[in-house]
């Protein structure tokens, strides 16, 4: 515990060091930044599905409070997301826009800057979130949208694609819905969680295919301790020592490392690919354990800041005056404070919880 607390505080000088370099700096450390994945880094691509029901949208109030103009853009957070607090640390000003959001005629020219083709309540598999959503950006869609508008730049985007950074942060959807929705038929979590790596993994191959080679991979995090599932653990007495959902969070930790192997594998096997993958589980883990990290002091781990936990967050749910202490925004979504938190480990951690390199490594990369 001591040597990630000693990370923790290294990092947390490496990015001064690096605020203080990349003030100097023209460019970002990468010519586009991709995302995909749900709504942890959504910015705002569900606002355009039609059927798409409102709880799974973000773009009215209290959404985006502390977001510049306190705008509801989309986002599942008071301000800005991970998405956003990673690209700003590459030098971005926030996330590219949402795929979804663009006339056809500018795609190509955006791609050149990055696009967001992440969708709230998307999963590995793509049937995830139409129980609960009716429509999603699903992620067979995503990257069939970004690996089809390769092809639509022609001749001279390779060496564009291969210095871009590809961020994915998805999986946590479908691991709500296995442990909420169970089947009438004898489960085996195992070969479950071996379907979504194959998922991902088909995923991968097919945005490497379209000329990607730097990959930013987030893994579940604790999806048990989200506000919504303490709930129904209390209830159904599935609690774990942090008074988390059991099931949910044992399904977290088993996930991690099947994703690590798998992203080994595909390193060795295709040549140039380099990645990046952070331990969202470790990183919850030492937030609940109490430790105080530099730059932050969660001291409500258990409730969302907006709507207290009863009922959702609306225009009318009461709202938490120190977001800063809190880390979740809602019922299943980090503060953008928390966000912060885990888009700098995932840029500058020295290998406590990334590995085998960080997302500032990654992006210094010259393919």
């Amino acid at each position: 515990m001591a040597s990630r607390r000693g990370a923790f505080a290294l990092v947390a000088a490496l990015c001064l060091l690096e605020l203080a370099r990349r003030g100097l700096a023209e460019e970002p450390a990468v010519p586009a930044m991709f995302v995909f994945g749900d709504s942890t880094v959504d910015v705002g691509n569900n606002n355009f599905l039609a059927n798409c029901k409102a709880n799974c949208k973000a773009n009215y109030p209290r959404y985006g409070v502390d977001y510049p103009f306190q705008s509801p853009t989309g986002r599942f957070s008071n301000g800005y997301n991970l998405a956003d607090q990673l690209a700003q640390k590459l030098g971005f000003d926030k996330s590219p826009p949402p795929y979804l959001s663009l006339p056809d005629v500018t795609i190509i020219s955006q791609m050149s800057k990055g696009i967001n083709f992440a969708s709230g309540g998307s999963g590995l598999i793509d049937s995830t979130g139409w129980k609960v959503c009716t429509e999603v950006f699903n992620m067979s869609a995503q990257v069939q949208s970004f690996t089809s508008a390769v092809q639509k730049m022609g001749n001279g985007t390779a060496d564009l694609i291969s210095r871009s950074l590809i961020f994915i942060n998805t999986g946590s959807n479908d691991l709500f819905e296995y442990t909420d929705f169970p089947s009438n038929t004898t489960r085996n979590d195992t070969e479950f969680l071996q379907s979504l790596v194959a998922s991902y993994k088909g995923h991968l191959k097919d945005l490497y295919g379209a000329g990607a080679r730097k990959f930013s991979v987030v893994s579940p995090s604790l999806v048990g301790c989200c506000p919504s599932q303490r709930a129904v653990a209390h209830d159904t007495n599935d609690l774990d020592f942090h008074g988390c959902s059991r099931a949910a969070n044992g399904l977290s930790r088993q996930l991690y490392p099947m994703l690590g192997s798998m992203l080994r594998g595909l390193a060795a096997d295709l040549p140039g690919m380099h990645y990046s993958l952070g331990d969202s589980v470790g990183m919850a883990e030492l937030v609940l354990n109490g430790t105080v990290l530099p730059g932050a002091n969660f001291t409500v781990l258990d409730r969302p800041c907006c709507g207290g936990g009863v009922g959702g967050c609306n225009g009318t749910a009461p709202l938490c005056l120190d977001r800063g202490s809190y880390l979740f925004w809602d019922n299943f979504h980090p503060t953008a404070a928390a966000s912060n938190v885990f888009a700098r480990e995932l840029f500058f951690d020295p290998g406590a919880f990334v590995h085998p390199m960080n997302v500032h490594e990654l992006a210094e990369l010259r393919p």
